[in-house]
Parts: C-alpha cells; sequence; structure tokens
C-alpha cells in the first residue's frame, strides 16, 4: 500500500553539528551566527531535490549533551558542550522548520537517532521507502533493503553525501549493519563518547568481528585468540566491551505517538519562510521563492503609481517644490532609473503615500527629468538616496547640497555586511521585509524589465524611493547615536563627489606600449616553457596543478608533497619551500608570474580602455570594513610593485598631452598613526626628530650602535615595526624573517621592550574591543568584531589582531580620504586645469597641467601633510614623471 510512498528522516542536531563545523562563521547585520542554519538548509534542499519525498521529520535531541539511558551518564554526561555560536542556532533553526510545516519530532529522555531508529523501522514495516540522514554512523545499523542511511558532509565547495543500504555497508566494512553495532562497540567513537575498548581501532574491530560475528561471541572464544596487548586489553576490559556495545545500539521501539501522515511535505516555500530568509540574510536560497506569490502584507505598493503623462509629471514636481512652503523638512527620496549610463526615469517618494515612478515617455525627456530633480535642490529641498556616486550624473548636486546617502550611512554603521540595496536597509532599519531587485526581476536589465515586466519593475523602482525617504531619519539618528555623524558629514559625504570625480576623469593608457609590453610577456613566457621542458625532459601544460604536481613529486621526486582529493598541492606556499631542491621550481614561479602579469595587466587591461583612450575604474567606498576605499573594473590599485617587471605595467598609463603625473605618498603613514595613539614617546622623539625609524629599532632591538646597524637588521626591524601593526605573532614574523619561533619571539619581545607604550596600547585596543564589540579610529570610525566572542581559537585569535590593526589602519585610511577630499576641492576650486585620477592606499595621483605643476606640487603637500593633527609629522613626497612608473 505504501512502496511508492518516501519518507525521509533527518537527524537535526547531527545535521546541525555538522554544517556548523563545515562552514566558515557567518553572521547577519545584527550579529546572529547563520553558518550551522545555512548549511543545514542546504544540505536539507539537496535531500529534498534529490528524493523528492512525500514526508519529511526532523528529530531533534531534548537537551545536550544527551542520554540514552541513566546507566550510561558517566560516558554519555562527558559529551563537550554545544558552542555558544551554535546553540542559538538550535531555536531558529526549528522555527524555520515550523515555518516550513516540516515536523519536528522531539521526546523526552530519549536521543534523536532513537526516535529516528523507531520511526524508521515502523515506516519499513508498513511498506515506505526510507531515507535516514545523519553525520553519525551510529544509524549504519538500521541501514537495509529499504533504509537507506545518508551522511552528508558540507564544505565551503558544496554537499557532498555517501548513501549506504544493507549491502554497501557490508561491501565498506565487511559486517553486516547489526555487526557494525558491534564494531563500534570494540573500537569506541569519541564524537560520540562511547569509550570502546582502548587499543582496539577500526581495523582491529573489523577484523575481530568479520570473524567471531558478535562481541559476545568474541568473548565465549577469548582464549583463542594470540597472547598480546590487544588480547590483554580485550580481557580487562571485557564490561567496557559490552557497555560500549549497548551505548552504541539504537533503540527501534520507543514509545512515540506520532502518524507519519503528520509528516506529509506541504507549503514548504511560504511567505513566513521567505521573511525569515530575508532576516536571516539567507540571498542565496530567495530564488527558491520566485515561483511563488509571496503576499506582502505591508500595504505600501498600492501606493506607488507609475506616470508617463506629462501633465502629471509636472504636477508632481510641483507639489514637492510646495513642500517647501509647508514647513515639511523630509528630505524627498529619489532614484534615478540609469540602465548603462541611459536615464530611464526617475521615482521619487515624499510621503508615506506619495510615491511616484516617472518614466521618460513622449515629452517627458532626459533634459525634463534633470532640469525638474535639480529644481527640487534649488528650492532647498533636502534629497535622500541610496548610492549617490552611481546617480550623480542625473542628480545634479555638489558637497554643499543637502543630499543624504542611505548607502553609506548603513555601511559606516556595520561594515560588514555585503550590500546596502534598499531592501537591506528596509531590513535593518525599518523592520520591514521587502522583495529584492533580484526578487522582483531576475537577472534582467532595468532596460528589458521595464518593457516586459512593468508592475515588477514600478514596485523596484517605488521601493528605492520609498526606503530612501523612510529611512534616512532613522540613519541620521544612529550615526548620532554612534558618534558617526562627523565623519558621515565630513569625509564619507564629500568623498562621493571625489570619487565619483576620479571616475569620470579616468587614466590614460598608451595602447602601443601596453600591446609591446603584452608582446614582452609573451616572449618571456615561451622561453620559460622550452626550459621548463628541457629541464624535466617532457612536454606538460604547466597551468595544470594536476599535471605539475605529478611531474615535481612523481617524476622529479621532490619532497613536501601534499596530496589533495585532486593531486599534488602546488600551491605558491608549497612551491616556495622547494626553492633550491631544484632549478626548475624558480622557473616555474617566474612562469607564474609572468602568464598573471599577462592575462590580468597586458591583457585584461585592454579590454578596460574606453573611446577616450583613458581608462575609467570604480572606486568602493562601501566594501572594505577597515575603512581604506577598494577598486575594481579594474583594480588600479593592485598594480605590481614588488618586482620591476610588474612595475613597469605603469609605464604605459600616461598624461595628457602638456600634462605629467604627480605622485605623492605618505612616508610610514600607519607607523605615525601608531606612535600618535599609543603616545609612546621614545617613537613620538623619533619621528620628531626626523630619525630613521627602522635603524633606530634595529639599533634598540639588536643593541647595536646606531651607525653600525647592518642592512639585514635594519631590514629585520622593518618587518617587526610593521608587522606589530598587523598583530604578527612569533610563527608568523619568523616564516617573514626565515627565523626560529623562539627568535621571533625574542625580537618581539625586545620591540615592547624598546617602546612599552606601544604593548599597553595594543592589549588596550584588544580589551575594549572585547568589552565594547567593536574598535574605533582616530575619527569615530566603527569595526564591529564579533570574532572576539567566539568559542573558536583560530577565530578569536582573528579578532584580536583585527582589534589591534583596525584602529591603526582605519585612521590612516581616514587620514587619506580628507587628504583627497582637500586636494580635489581645492584643485576645482582654483579653476585649475589639473586634476586628482587615482588613489592607491596611501598615494595620490594627480595630472597635472605643465603650467601648474609648482603649485599642485605645493597644494598637494599642504593638504596631505595637513589632513590631521598628529604628535608627529605626516611626512609626504611629491613626484613628477611622464608615465606613472617615472612618478613613482
Amino acid at each position: 500500500m505504501n512502496e511508492n510512498k518516501k519518507l525521509v528522516l533527518i537527524d537535526g542536531h547531527s545535521i546541525l553539528f555538522r554544517a556548523f563545523y563545515g562552514l566558515p562563521d557567518l553572521t547577519t547585520s545584527k550579529g546572529q551566527h547563520t553558518n550551522a542554519i545555512l548549511g543545514f538548509l542546504n544540505i536539507l534542499y539537496k535531500i529534498l531535490d534529490e528524493e523528492k519525498p512525500d514526508y519529511l521529520a526532523v528529530a531533534f535531541d531534548t537537551h545536550h549533551p544527551t542520554f540514552r539511558n541513566e546507566m550510561f551518564d558517566e560516558y554519555k554526561g562527558t559529551r563537550k558542550p554545544m558552542p555558544d555560536e551554535l546553540r542559538e542556532q538550535v531555536p531558529v533553526m526549528k522555527e524555520l522548520l515550523k515555518a516550513m510545516n516540516i515536523s519536528v519530532i522531539e521526546k523526552p529522555g530519549f536521543e534523536a537517532d532513537d526516535i529516528l531508529g523507531t520511526l524508521a523501522t515502523k515506516a519499513e514495516k508498513e511498506g515506505y521507502q526510507v531515507s535516514l540522514v545523519s553525520g553519525d554512523r551510529d544509524l549504519l545499523q538500521l541501514a537495509s533493503d529499504k533504509i537507506k542511511v545518508r551522511i552528508p558532509k558540507t564544505k565551503q565547495t558544496g554537499t557532498e553525501i555517501e548513501d549506504y543500504f544493507a549491502n554497501d555497508v557490508m561491501e565498506k566494512y565487511n559486517v553486516t549493519p547489526k555487526q557494525f553495532i558491534d564494531m563500534k562497540g570494540l573500537m569506541g567513537d569519541k564524537s560520540d563518547n562511547i569509550p570502546g575498548v582502548p587499543g582496539v581501532g577500526e581495523k582491529t574491530a573489523q577484523k575481530l568481528i568479520v570473524e567471531y560475528k558478535s562481541i559476545e561471541n568474541l568473548y565465549e572464544h577469548i582464549d583463542e585468540l594470540k597472547p598480546g596487548k590487544i588480547t590483554n586489553a580485550l580481557m580487562e576490559n571485557k564490561e567496557l566491551a559490552f557497555l560500549s556495545k549497548k551505548l552504541a545500539t539504537i533503540c527501534t521501539d520507543c514509545d512515540l505517538m506520532f502518524n507519519i501522515e503528520e509528516a506529509a511535505l506541504k507549503d514548504i516555500y511560504n511567505e513566513n519562510v521567505y521573511i525569515l530568509f530575508k532576516n536571516l540574510e539567507f540571498k542565496s536560497l530567495l530564488a527558491r521563492f520566485q515561483s511563488v506569490e509571496i503576499n506582502r502584507s505591508l500595504n505600501i505598493e498600492e501606493n506607488f503609481k507609475v506616470i508617463d503623462n506629462l501633465g502629471e509629471a509636472e504636477r508632481i514636481f510641483n507639489l514637492i517644490y510646495s513642500e517647501i512652503s509647508s514647513g515639511n523638512k523630509k528630505p524627498v527620496g529619489i532614484h534615478m532609473l540609469i540602465d548603462n549610463g541611459e536615464l530611464l526615469g526617475v521615482s521619487l517618494c515624499f510621503g508615506e503615500k506619495d510615491v511616484y515612478v516617472i518614466l521618460r515617455h513622449g515629452l517627458i525627456t532626459e533634459d525634463f527629468l534633470t532640469d525638474r530633480v535639480e529644481n527640487i535642490v534649488k528650492n532647498k529641498i533636502g534629497l535622500a538616496v541610496i548610492g549617490l556616486k552611481e546617480q550623480l550624473k542625473y542628480i545634479k548636486v555638489t558637497e554643499d547640497d543637502s543630499v543624504f546617502d542611505n548607502a553609506i550611512a548603513a555601511y559606516l554603521l556595520n561594515p560588514l555586511t555585503d550590500t546596502y540595496n534598499y531592501d537591506d536597509i528596509a531590513r535593518d532599519y525599518l523592520g520591514m521585509t521587502v522583495p529584492s531587485q533580484v526578487d522582483l526581476l531576475g537577472k534582467s536589465k532595468l532596460k528589458d524589465a521595464m518593457e516586459n515586466n512593468p508592475k515588477e519593475f514600478g514596485l523596484f523602482a517605488g521601493y528605492n524611493a520609498y526606503v530612501a525617504y523612510a529611512a534616512a531619519s532613522k540613519l541620521k539618528d544612529k550615526l548620532i547615536e554612534t558618534d558617526m555623524l562627523k565623519l558621515y558629514e565630513e569625509i564619507e559625504r564629500p568623498l562621493i563627489f571625489t570619487l565619483y570625480d576620479m571616475e569620470i576623469r579616468g587614466i590614460r593608457v598608451n595602447k602601443e606600449a601596453l600591446k609591446e609590453y603584452g608582446d614582452q610577456l609573451e616572449v618571456g613566457i615561451l622561453s620559460l616553457e622550452k626550459q621548463i621542458y628541457e629541464l624535466v625532459g617532457e612536454t606538460f601544460n604547466i597551468n595544470s596543478p594536476k599535471q605539475l604536481g605529478v611531474i615535481l613529486f612523481e617524476k622529479l621526486r621532490l619532497p613536501f608533497a601534499k596530496k589533495t582529493k585532486t593531486g599534488y598541492s602546488t600551491a605558491a606556499d608549497v612551491l616556495e619551500k622547494l626553492q633550491g631542491e631544484h632549478p626548475v621550481i624558480s622557473m616555474i614561479l617566474e612562469y607564474r608570474q609572468l602568464t598573471k602579469l599577462k592575462s590580468t595587466y597586458a591583457d585584461g587591461l585592454a579590454s578596460y580602455i574606453r573611446e577616450d583612450g583613458r581608462i575609467h575604474g570604480k572606486f568602493n567606498q562601501t566594501i572594505a570594513a577597515t575603512g581604506r576605499i577598494s577598486s575594481t573594473d579594474p583594480n588600479l590599485q593592485n598594480i605590481p610593485i614588488k618586482m620591476e617587471l610588474g612595475r613597469k605595467i605603469r609605464k604605459v598609463f600616461i598624461p595628457e598631452d602638456d600634462y605629467v603625473f604627480l605622485d605623492a605618498d605618505y612616508s610610514q603613514i600607519e607607523l605615525r598613526v601608531l606612535a600618535h595613539l599609543s603616545g609612546d614617546e621614545r617613537l613620538i622623539n623619533a619621528y620628531n626628530e626626523a630619525k630613521d625609524i627602522h635603524r633606530i629599532t634595529a639599533s634598540e632591538v639588536f643593541h647595536t650602535p646606531f651607525e653600525e646597524v647592518t642592512p639585514l637588521q635594519r631590514s629585520n626591524a622593518k618587518a617587526v615595526n610593521f608587522g606589530i601593526i598587523y598583530g604578527i605573532s612569533s610563527f608568523g614574523l619568523g616564516q617573514d624573517l626565515n627565523i626560529t619561533r623562539k627568535e621571533a619571539e625574542r625580537y618581539i619581545e625586545k620591540y615592547f621592550e624598546t617602546y612599552p607604550k606601544i604593548k599597553e596600547y595594543l592589549d588596550g585596543l584588544v580589551a575594549k574591543a572585547k568589552k565594547d564589540g567593536y574598535s574605533t579610529t582616530l575619527f569615530g570610525r566603527r569595526r564591529p568584531i564579533p570574532e572576539l566572542t567566539s568559542s573558536n581559537f583560530m577565530q578569536r585569535s582573528f579578532g584580536e589582531r583585527v582589534a589591534m590593526n583596525s584602529p591603526i589602519q582605519g585612521t590612516a585610511a581616514d587620514i587619506i580620504k580628507i587628504a583627497m577630499n582637500r586636494v580635489n576641492r581645492r584643485l576645482k576650486d582654483s579653476n585649475m586645469r589639473s586634476r586628482l585620477i587615482l588613489q592607491v592606499h596611501d598615494e595620490l595621483l594627480v595630472e597635472a597641467h605643465k603650467d601648474e605643476v609648482e603649485e599642485v606640487m605645493k597644494i598637494m603637500t599642504e593638504e596631505m601633510q595637513g589632513a590631521a593633527k598628529l604628535k608627529v609629522p605626516l611626512e609626504t613626497e611629491v613626484k613628477i614623471g611622464n608615465n606613472w612608473y617615472e612618478a613613482k
């Protein structure tokens, strides 16, 4: 009757536990840990997609640790306590399962595997096909012809599942599922606190049970065993062996009042689940709801009105202009609808029920829309936007106009999240779950969506304006509450305009020089290829780690072989270790450098050059948690500087005719920030006396007269100086300097003896961050550090390094932003032809007209050195060149 019906049973705690340790720590923007939940859901969906079951239930232990029977307390009670980061996810997981209408089964006094064993056995008798999902191999004892045990492994690359029917257990272990219990009784299981017989491992246990079939029969024939350690252990631990078998035996006849029909799957994709997924920020899972109608009960969308009539559009703009006379001080929420540089329309919100989407149509032209938006600003009405920089082409405002960027504010309040879109801001600051752009439009371009899905396009446009309007005051209040409003107004908001200017200006590239550079690399690559083949005696694909691994570790028999599932590791750290073992290694490392330079820079940069002969990259303000600016499309901040051939790529970046490049960078800005923040007199005095800080450190640390410090000592001291900023460990310093860990420890100890206040300051940073939950820069920027409360040692150690480094690196980032803003504004205010075009961490690049060079050098020096008042001077050096290489 039930032969074609399929039941899936899941061991809740076991799968959560596996997922928790299988995925890196994940937290929502509000600090909720979610890695176990996400991993569980990935496994659940994989099972659902593969099995397509009729019934599904998840069993949980009623407490942790759990007990099968009071007589086993001594062993089961010794389980390690569940980490807090996992414990907090269990009730959320149960809430999610209930929202999905999935049966959750718990019974006081019984472990989840007892519940699963009972239900599986009952279902098998009634003719169901059963799949048992657990990370615990104890369940293999339940495998049969109709009960399949599925053991998933959660990895960052995805979920893998091992499947076992009775025959599969026999094939892998040479024992039946029932005999697997006896095996576990002998070998034990540390993860499940089954003690087993000391000294008996899996192979020995397997061999004994294959021969004697059971523990009972083994002990009946114990005298037949050869004398030795194993036999002695078995004889001395007979009671433990039988106890372990009992601990490993799953109960299959628990007193459970459960009807399988209660586990029928129905409506697992519903609005409640959608909202929970949104709140947990599981964006990757929301695609599963695209075919599901989510009935949002917010009643906001009914206020969204789409307009393509000129008269009605004029009326709306006049309504907004009249707001100023009515005393309305709230900014107008605005979003320019742009696709590939083309303006499609504008959405506006100036009241809870006043949300309008005005589309370009007929007499509603681009000029009409931009002029009317400009008039809003001229009427002294503030604007609220989400992502101002991307809209500045059509929102004609200046740094002095009243415009509030919700995305930048949200980034300052929590720099750890990935995105700051309207749905993220609605969730975090308005307590609303609204559909994202992907929910509404999928991967469609805006123009296509406007034409093919006008309703969804209207909702997308309306939400952008509504959320900008509704969230602005709340975000501003939060900035005030966290003492970051000044940071927003004086650094981050002006930076929007600076970065926009830099993107519009771009940087000129000499196409011919770029091609020549690529050709030179190609010649080098082909030459190295030939030499490598001659050295090893055969041709192979050097870019294939698998083929390279075979050559190095099988043919050449080199040491340090590290086998992975796909072959030998040929990662950079492995090849570095092999330096000196064979001449081919240095060639392979050089080959990799050349191929990377060619693909990433010689070939990669060419695709970004526009018709004007310039690259117009993007500068991102809301990515780095420390406050640093990042560069993409392409990454111009990652142009190589360490190797000469890599540096030469800078030669292809050239100024316009009659212009030169002026390049200014800060000297040791992070060390100077450390001197200021720590208040260490010795370090401060060294900088104020303009001494060589690395030579001074070497002199003190190595007890060498200043004049006698060797280049190697100075180099090592430099590594310590900069390593301290990043919270370097003795292990890390030892690796960097190729010295023992003990030597590195002594270096660090001597360093802190030399600069005692630095140690005191760094320890204080960690203690304060642990107390507050975040670190702070000199300018008030906060960096949350949830890792400090992790139960995982490696995570906590990382958190401590972040606590030490973020205030220093973040303060340096703030200073360079201030300098950028000031240099850019001063050049513009002076109506100079020279312009700021690039920022690379602590370096600014200006394309300066030849008639303005001296004035621009003066401006760069004044504004960079005057960006902050520290206890030590901010030193800069400005260089001039006809290309970036010369200027650097």
